[in-house]
């Protein structure tokens, strides 16, 4: 794939999606990664190039049980 300096040039090169309709199988499972995290943006990138929808409705939908790092003020 060559890079792209931005949508308008990609659209150009590998033209639209608005014929793009998505379509689950078996590989579209839920997952529990967080909201913004890589792991989710992992995620969201496979089901792209899987042609299967973004949301997920079993995917984690708050940050109960979650813990993350509190880093001190300098």
């Amino acid at each position: 794939m060559i890079e792209c300096k931005n949508v308008f040039e990609a659209i150009l090169k590998y033209g639209h999606d608005e014929d793009f309709r998505p379509e689950e199988s078996d590989n579209f499972t839920p997952t529990n990664a967080a909201a913004g995290s890589e792991e989710k943006i992992e995620v969201l990138r496979q089901r792209v190039e899987l042609g299967v929808p973004l949301w997920h409705t079993e995917d984690r939908f708050d940050y109960t049980g979650l813990t993350g790092a509190i880093r001190p003020r300098e």
